[in-house]
C-alpha cells in the first residue's frame, strides 16, 4: 500500500474485509483461471445484491458511486481474500461507454441488467486479419432499412460462448478514407440466428476465448452507439477503459502473494538475493497501484484516461509476467506441477499463472503497439 487510511476509509476496509470473509465460497478464493459461469455468477449476483458489483459508476446508474481511496481499499481486500476475476466487459468496458456516448433508451436498457449480472457481455474488435491493425477489420455491416445485416469473423473474443451481448466494430462504408472513417460501433445480441462460437483452448488451459462467425445476421439499426461511421472514436474512449481495466492492481497483488507463499514453503525466502528481487517486486507492486489511482482519479473527475492508459497498460502487463517468473524461481524444481502446489501455507498454483501471464503483453494491444501510442500520441515523436 503506498497510501495510509483515514479512520473512516480503516473502518470501511474493515467492512469489506469481514464480509468478504464471511460471503466469499472458499471454492472461489484464489483461482489462478476465471472459473465458469455456473461457479462465477452467483458471487456477482452476491455483490450486486450489497452493492458493491460497480463501485466505479455513479449512483444514478446503480453503481456504488466510490470515492477513489474506497475504490482502492475494494481493490486490495479483495486481493487480499483471492477473490476471483469477474466477466468485466461490461462493468469496465461498455458500461462507461454506454453512459457516455449511449441514448437514454439505450442506457436503461442495458446497465441495469449489467448490475444485475442477469446478461454477460463479450467485445468484438480482433479479426483474423485485424489484431493490432485494428483500422484494417473486414466485419462487413450492411444498412438495409431499419436494420444492419453483418456478415464477418471476430477472434480472440473473451467469454464470447458465455456472453449473451456483444459490442463490435464493423465497417459500414468500405470505400471510407483513411480506413478508420468507415467503421460503426453496434451493439449485437449473441442469440441472434446466423451466429456461431467456438472456443479457443490456451496454453494455460482454458478456454477464455472464442472466435465468432456473422452469417448475416439481422442487427436492429437502434443498436448503432453514436453516429454511423463514428465507431473509431467510441472504440478509442473504450481502449482507454479496457487498458486500464487490464491494469488493476488485484491481479499482481494476488501474484505478489503467490510468490511470498511458495518462497516460505521452498525455503528461498531465506536468500538475500531472493530476497531483494521479492522487494524489488513489492516496490513495482506499490507503483501499480499509485498508477492506478492517479488513473482512476482522472476517470472518476470524467477525464477519458485517454492514450496515457498506454503507460500503465505496458508496466502493469510486464511486471506480471515479471512476477510470474520470480514464482517459478521461489517454486524452484516444483514450477512444472501440473495444477496447484501443496504447501504447509497452502496450495499455489504456479504453472498455471505463468502461462497465463504470457498472454497479457498482447490482449488490450500488444505491448509494442501500446508504445508506438505513447511515442506519437503522449510524447508527440516524430514517425
Amino acid at each position: 500500500m503506498f497510501r495510509r487510511d483515514t479512520p473512516a476509509e480503516a473502518e470501511f476496509r474493515m467492512e469489506v474485509r469481514t464480509w468478504l470473509e464471511a460471503n466469499l465460497p472458499a471454492a472461489l478464493r484464489g483461482r489462478t483461471t476465471r472459473p465458469p459461469p455456473s461457479e462465477l455468477m452467483p458471487w456477482y449476483h452476491t455483490l450486486s445484491r450489497k452493492g458493491w458489483i460497480a463501485p466505479h459508476w455513479p449512483r444514478q446508474y446503480g453503481g456504488m458511486g466510490a470515492t477513489l481511496n474506497e475504490q482502492i481499499v475494494m481493490t486490495e481486500e479483495l486481493a487480499r481474500v483471492g477473490a476471483p476475476h469477474l466477466p468485466v466487459q461490461g462493468l469496465n468496458h461498455i458500461g462507461p461507454i454506454l453512459m457516455e456516448f449511449a441514448s437514454d433508451a439505450q442506457k436503461a436498457q442495458h446497465l441495469p441488467p449489467i448490475v444485475e449480472g442477469s446478461v454477460i457481455w463479450c467485445q468484438g474488435y480482433s479479426e483474423p486479419g485485424a489484431g493490432s491493425d485494428l483500422a484494417s477489420l473486414s466485419t462487413r455491416a450492411t444498412l438495409e432499412g431499419d436494420h444492419f445485416v453483418i456478415k464477418g469473423h471476430k477472434i480472440w473474443t473473451t467469454w464470447a460462448h458465455h456472453s449473451d451481448w456483444m459490442f463490435a466494430l464493423v465497417r459500414t462504408d468500405p470505400q471510407a478514407q483513411p480506413r478508420h472513417a468507415g467503421i460503426s460501433f453496434l451493439l449485437i445480441d449473441m442469440h441472434s440466428p446466423g451466429i456461431t462460437v467456438r472456443p479457443i483452448k490456451t496454453i494455460a488451459g482454458d478456454d477464455e476465448f472464442s472466435e465468432v462467425f456473422f452469417d448475416d445476421v439481422i442487427v436492429p439499426a437502434g443498436n448503432l452507439i453514436g453516429k454511423l461511421h463514428d465507431g473509431w472514436r467510441i472504440a478509442n474512449a473504450l481502449l482507454g477503459h479496457e487498458r486500464l481495466g487490464t491494469s488493476n492492481p488485484q491481479f499482481a497483488l494476488m501474484a505478489l502473494e503467490r510468490i511470498r507463499t511458495m518462497a516460505r514453503a521452498s525455503g528461498i525466502m531465506a536468500d538475500p538475493a531472493f530476497q531483494d528481487r521479492l522487494a524489488a517486486a513489492a516496490i513495482n507492486v506499490t507503483v501499480l497501484t499509485a498508477l492506478f489511482s492517479h488513473a482512476v482519479e482522472l476517470t472518476n473527475s470524467a477525464q477519458s484516461p485517454g492514450p496515457e492508459s498506454s503507460i500503465i497498460k505496458i508496466f502493469a502487463s510486464e511486471l506480471l509476467q515479471a512476477l510470474g517468473e520470480l514464482a517459478v524461481e521461489a517454486a524452484g524444481g516444483h514450477a512444472p506441477a501440473d495444477g496447484p502446489i501443496a504447501t504447509d501455507f497452502g496450495e499455489v498454483d504456479v504453472a498455471t499463472a505463468f502461462l497465463q501471464a504470457r498472454r497479457v503483453t498482447i490482449y488490450g494491444g500488444s505491448s509494442e503497439i501500446q508504445r508506438n501510442v505513447v511515442a506519437r500520441r503522449v510524447l508527440n515523436l516524430p514517425n
